[in-house]
């Protein structure tokens, strides 16, 4: 394999490495500087004995985000007030043909499903993202991590009892995310209470990840009553030059919140039973900077 068919070849992996790293470390970042350190073992690599290049590239992408995501809680960072993951702008286009494969994907891209998985162990995390995100066979996934099949399933199982009891309900209806989201945020800006209240689930949380880097809860918020109020207050205060961008972030409609052409709020939306579960803010301008050359 010469050096510009590596080159390819690894070009044409890169959005799975990718998916993999940030499904590992819910950071674009972190996930971007793994794909990179995969890129220079590859390049360096003996390849004379590659098979299948896919599974190679993957096994070792899956090795370093978990070295990664063990760096990251050796070091016990501590983090002001809730914590969501990057967002991660999506579009599976006409990549992912199947129905049943492109809703698997948006799911283990989702907040819902990310947040759950930073209490899993790294080596659960690893098992579960390639077991669920991206079906591998778990003698494939025991190979990968050089772990035996039988404890390859027992984390398997114990990450997906794990996610299932602790991931929150929602729709994946994109159509259906997108009308409310409208309707939600139409009610805020015009100060109508009970059109906002109608929109949101009783128990609707809202989890505002700011870093401590803007103006957001340092708590979660629980109630209608509570979010309501909140948003009012907000849409009161006003974003000064705000304009207003509709974009796929983490494989769902969000709402893009510029003030002055910067990237100021991202606003996205969980919903079930026709009412919003779920309201995630980020304000934390690291993690909007991947955001900035949206259209």
């Amino acid at each position: 394999m010469t050096a510009e068919t590596a080159t390819d070849v690894f070009e044409e992996h890169r959005p799975v490495l990718l998916g993999v790293a940030y499904r590992m470390l819910g950071r674009l970042a972190d996930a971007e500087d793994v794909v990179q350190e995969a890129w220079l073992r590859w390049s360096g690599a003996d390849r004379s004995g590659v098979r299948e290049a896919r599974g190679y590239l993957v096994r070792v992408t899956t090795r370093l985000a978990i070295d990664r995501l063990r760096q990251v809680k050796a070091r016990g960072e501590t983090y002001v007030g809730p914590w969501l993951p990057e967002p991660y702008a999506t579009d599976f286009g006409d990549a992912v043909q199947d129905t049943a494969e492109r809703a698997v994907l948006a799911d283990s891209v989702s907040f819902a499903v990310l947040v759950v998985l930073e209490s899993l162990s790294p080596l659960e995390r690893a098992v579960f993202v390639l077991r669920e995100a991206f079906g591998y066979p778990y003698a494939e996934i025991a190979a990968m991590l050089e772990r035996g099949e039988a404890a390859v399933r027992q984390l398997a199982g114990r990450a997906r009892k794990h996610v299932e009891e602790r991931r929150p309900r929602y729709d994946v209806d994109p159509a259906q995310r997108r009308d409310l989201t409208e309707r939600f945020l139409a009610a805020a800006a015009n100060g109508d209470m009970a059109g906002l209240l109608a929109t949101l689930a009783p128990d609707v949380r809202l989890v505002g990840d700011s870093g401590g880097r803007a103006k957001a809860p340092l708590r979660v918020l629980e109630s209608s009553d509570k979010v309501a109020r909140f948003l009012l207050g907000v849409a009161r205060q006003g974003i000064p030059d705000a304009t207003f961008h509709f974009l796929e972030v983490n494989a769902g409609p969000a709402l893009l919140v510029r003030s002055g052409g910067k990237p100021d709020s991202m606003v996205q939306v969980d919903v079930a039973d026709g009412r919003i579960q779920s309201v995630y803010v980020i304000r934390n301008p690291d993690k909007l900077a991947s955001l900035a050359d949206t259209p």
